[in-house]
């Protein structure tokens, strides 16, 4: 038997009637046994066949409670599902393929599972398998990787899982994130400087690809560099020297690269701020992250992770309106979520107000937030309106703080109208913003 793999089955279903199942899992029959056997066991995979149709979306939900990243998968006769299971069911098995395959077809399963458990990533999208199995398959060698994403999305994550893997892993890694220091700062960060090569270089000093010697080093945001520094970068790449700034003599590391960035180097490459060669070089092979709201089915398994074991739960309506948010900040932002769930509701449990005001916190547009389901087009409509006034209310009262900064003492900032007393449900946003103007040029004079 194949260890963490549970099969709901009806026995009696001649389909099934050709494979020995106790080979491959645990068998139940029921619904019920199956919720029992995932609490008291850690239950990786679950394979049911099609004759259950009462598993719905709910019950996955709530067989997930336990281990967010359990798998379930159909084991199906015609290698076809429901459309209106896509959302919750992982994968199709088709049993016509034989013991054999079938048996293989669960290890290779598990096997995922472990190297994503054993990368440190969280997540049962198909998409992050495929960036697991190709980590495992480039670990061992030194070409240069280049990790595209946006912010948020977990690309230094996946450096440490490529380094961590490698035969470099006992070596340093370095993590430098290129966008966030100023271009004259970053060459001599990156290559180090003698005594006296700029105003305030009072010592020698060495630099990260030194301290990185026979390691990993991670520029994240490449794509954030100048040309001057990325040919500098590419002489790096070829044949592992550089210069110190303020020496004439060349300096050799015996480093891995691996690059990242959340532009698209090929549109920057089409606008001359991106070398083509550096681009070439740093991007032997490209791992591709996708953002969270490709990644819907990892939201249960993410606030499991972030939140530790029994201090807080969640309702199914705030779960899914979690699960409908795009997460335009990715999982960067849905672990600021947790952590603000824990400060303010310790041991609680998170509901729909909970996840709203979240939401309507995040200064971000309109188009962000989720709209609860089963309502009319028009009503819709109406709640992204309301939403989108409070987030202008956000902004106004920024507004009249700036305000008081920057105009005369005796404007009485209290005579600036609030955003309510403007806005009405009549009125156009044009003359929405046609009043606030006038009104504030008014009361200041302007």
């Amino acid at each position: 038997m194949i260890q963490k793999t549970a099969i709901l089955i009806d026995e009696k279903n001649k389909n099934y009637s050709d494979t020995n199942w106790e080979k491959i899992g645990i068998i139940v029959t029921q619904i019920s046994h199956l919720y029992q056997l995932v609490k008291e066991t850690n239950i990786d995979l679950i394979l049911v066949d099609e004759s259950h149709t009462e598993l719905k979306k709910s019950v996955a939900t709530k067989l997930r409670r336990f281990n967010g990243l359990t798998e379930i998968w159909w084991l199906s006769s015609n290698n076809s599902i429901d459309e209106s299971y896509d959302s919750y069911i992982d994968g199709i098995i088709n049993c016509n393929l034989g013991q054999n395959w079938i048996i293989q077809k669960v290890k290779h399963i598990l096997h995922t599972k472990q190297l994503l458990k054993n990368y440190g990533i969280v997540s049962r999208a198909s998409q992050m398998k495929v960036i697991a199995e190709t980590i495992e398959r480039i670990s061992e060698t030194d070409i240069s990787v280049l990790i595209v994403g946006p912010s948020g999305s977990g690309k230094e994550l996946v450096a440490r899982a490529i380094h961590n893997n490698s035969r470099r892993q006992d070596k340093s890694f370095v993590a430098v994130n290129c966008g966030a220091i100023a271009e004259g700062i970053l060459e001599s960060e990156l290559f180090g400087h003698e005594k006296g090569a700029f105003t305030g270089s009072v010592t020698k000093r060495e630099g990260l690809f030194h301290k990185a010697d026979n390691g990993t080093i991670f520029l994240d945001e490449i794509g954030e560099t100048k040309p001057e520094m990325q040919v500098k970068l590419l002489r790096v790449l070829e044949d592992g020297t550089y210069y110190p700034v303020g020496s004439s003599v060349v300096k050799k590391s015996d480093v891995r690269i691996i690059s990242a960035t959340n532009r698209d180097l090929s549109e920057a490459i089409n606008e001359n701020s991106f070398r083509d060669d550096l681009y070439f070089r740093i991007g032997v092979v490209k791992i591709i992250l996708p953002p969270l709201m490709e990644r819907s089915g990892d939201i249960q398994p993410l606030l499991k992770h972030f939140w530790p074991k029994d201090k807080l739960d969640y309702t199914d309506s705030a779960l899914d309106m979690l699960i409908k948010y795009d997460w335009p900040g990715n999982i960067r932002q849905l672990k600021n979520f947790t952590e603000r769930m824990l400060a303010l509701k310790p041991k609680g449990t998170v509901d729909v107000e909970d996840v709203e005001m979240f939401l309507e916190e995040q200064y971000k547009s309109a188009t962000h937030l989720p709209v609860a389901t089963g309502k009319t087009v028009e009503e819709a409509g109406q709640e992204l309106i309301y939403r989108a006034i409070i987030s202008m209310g956000n902004e106004i009262k920024m507004l009249r703080e700036l305000i008081v900064t920057h105009l005369p003492g005796e404007l009485d900032i209290n005579n600036i109208s609030d955003s309510s007393d403007l806005l009405k449900e009549s009125e156009s946003m044009e003359e929405m913003e046609k009043k606030l103007i006038d009104k504030v040029l008014e009361q200041t004079g302007g």
